[in-house]
């Protein structure tokens, strides 16, 4: 197996070529450690996700994990079966990364929460406090507040008052929102991030309102002692007045000069397609409603406020080409371009859009067994006969609140050697059936030939009037490598790991040393 030394992969990450480097453990060991540029891609999601994450089979791939469980070893083989060749293993891990004298980081999309707090330093975004909000409410002061987070988080919680719009869509919706131009726009999220970026979107975007983000956003509002609203439906509009769209143009053709965009016809982008030398992915950045009408074949969708918040769930390739679709008004594809450009990605817009005439194949599926199923009443007789044994490749969190009787927890890592003395027939279900189909090539490979999959799963299962049981403690917390604790429980009320949350965003900027901090190009324009 070809292996890389930290040292080799610090200077590659910074050479300017495409390289994808993953980080093939689960979710919640990513969370708690991991290189600043590594993309997360589970082992137990590997060939359903690394198409439309690495498309190119040709770019170099280096994959790690925390040195010990050589899990990015097992990935590297399947990797190579699946016909990428160029594959590496980072020599030790995290752990010669560490001892090499390079950082780990905590969290998740990381690069996106630094680039927030560079953002707010380098253009010195003006913001408020949640006291001073609270003022500005109770003297009913001319302001209106707009939350830059997708309407499924909005749901959950939001300030009191504030009106749902995705940070993409505020350049391009505000004026149907906000149609003085002397009343002051506060943008929060549930954080920090976001609050930065929406508000000097609309800054850099030209618009005369007085704009400001909201310090800390709806954790500090918590901490503050004040109370959040639950379960709103006040969001932007959906269509947008259309006599505007010449003077949105305008500023949009504006900020794409002042950040060197490029506009991408159709027959450039079909040839940037057929490149073997070079990545090219398709992002369509309009809202899920207009993505569901039709979009392009191929494209991703990836709503451009979290496309810029987590550019790593679309993007696995450094350095690869991003071509930008919206709905061919052109104006919030330049506007998420102008975001990616200072993140250090090559960004362009496609001309037209949606209605470009360009046309894409999407991702291969990846080659998973062909299970046998068995439906969930033949599968209790099997059970209660003692003739099987089930295990569950779903999220831990799911497993502990309802799980069939008898059943286990594994993951595609372990379930060779949770079924190594199992004589009995193997049954596995998972949320996405895909996942069991992933793991049933680790026992089938070990030697049992009897795998089935539960037909339709647990909601099968629970269709059929069959019981579940829950297990508040199975598996125990030291097992769920699935699961980030990293301040799991800040949007429960948990004003310590709000604390804690708020410390790490604003703290990440300390942990950058120059090398990584020069991938970030912010500013060109204040």
């Amino acid at each position: 197996m070809k292996t890389v030394t930290a040292t080799q992969l610090k200077a590659v990450l910074h050479d300017g070529g495409e390289i994808a480097l993953l980080d093939v453990r689960e979710a919640g060991q990513f969370g708690e450690s991991h290189l600043l540029f590594a993309t997360p891609l589970p082992y137990s999601r590997l060939e359903i996700d690394v198409a439309a994450l690495v498309p190119r089979k040709s770019v170099r791939i280096v994959l790690c994990d925390d040195g010990l469980a050589d899990v990015a070893t097992l990935a590297a083989k399947r990797l190579q079966a699946a016909g990428y060749a160029d594959v590496a293993v980072l020599a030790g891990g995290n752990r010669a990364w560490t001892a090499a004298g390079y950082a780990l980081f905590k969290g998740v999309n990381v690069p996106s929460k630094l680039f927030g707090e560079l953002v707010e330093h380098e253009y010195d975004t003006p913001r408020i406090t949640v006291r001073e909000l609270a003022r500005m409410q109770a003297a009913r002061e001319n302001f209106v507040i707009v939350d830059g987070r997708p309407f499924v988080e909005y749901q959950k919680m939001n300030i009191p008052g504030g009106i749902c719009c995705p940070n993409a869509e505020l350049p391009y919706r505000i004026r149907d929102m906000v149609t003085n131009p002397t009343t002051k726009i506060v943008v929060n999220c549930a954080g920090r991030t976001r609050s930065i970026l929406g508000a000097q979107m609309l800054i850099n975007f030209g618009v005369p309102n007085p704009v400001v983000a909201l310090e800390n956003g709806t954790q500090g509002w918590v901490l503050a002692d004040y109370e959040l609203e639950h379960g709103s439906t006040r969001r932007y509009p959906d269509h947008v007045d259309e006599k505007r769209l010449p003077e949105l143009q305008k500023g949009a053709r504006a900020l794409a000069e002042r950040f060197s965009i490029e506009f991408a016809s159709a027959a450039l982008v079909q040839k940037w397609l057929r490149d073997a030398d070079r990545t090219t992915y398709l992002c369509d950045v309009r809202t899920p409603e207009e993505f569901k009408t039709g979009s392009i074949p191929g494209a991703a969708h990836a709503p451009g406020g979290q496309l810029i918040q987590a550019t790593d769930q679309w993007v696995g390739v450094r350095n690869a080409r991003i071509v930008l679709i919206d709905g061919g008004e052109i104006v919030r594809a330049p506007v998420v371009a102008s975001w990616l450009k200072q993140l250090g990605y090559d960004a362009y817009v496609l001309e037209g859009g949606v209605k470009s005439g360009l046309r894409s194949a999407p991702a291969a599926q990846p080659a998973l067994p062909d299970l046998a199923r068995i439906p969930a009443v033949e599968l209790k007789k099997t059970l209660d006969a003692g003739h099987c044994a089930v295990f569950d490749l779903g999220a831990s969190m799911d497993f502990r609140k309802a799980h069939i009787p008898g059943s286990r927890w594994s993951t595609r890592v372990r379930l060779a050697s949770d079924t190594r003395n199992e004589y009995r027939a193997i049954v596995l279900l998972a949320g996405d059936a895909d996942v069991a189909r992933l793991a049933a090539i680790e026992v089938q490979e070990a030697g049992i030939r009897d795998v089935k999959l539960l037909d339709g799963g647990l909601a099968a299962w629970t269709k059929a009037g069959l019981a579940t049981v829950a297990s508040p403690d199975v598996p125990p917390d030291d097992e769920r490598v699935d699961y980030l604790f990293f301040v799991h429980d800040r949007h429960a009320g948990n004003r310590e790991a709000m604390k804690q949350y708020l410390a790490w965003e604003t703290g990440l900027v300390d942990q950058l040393d120059e090398q990584d901090k020069a991938s970030f190009k912010i500013g060109s324009m204040k």
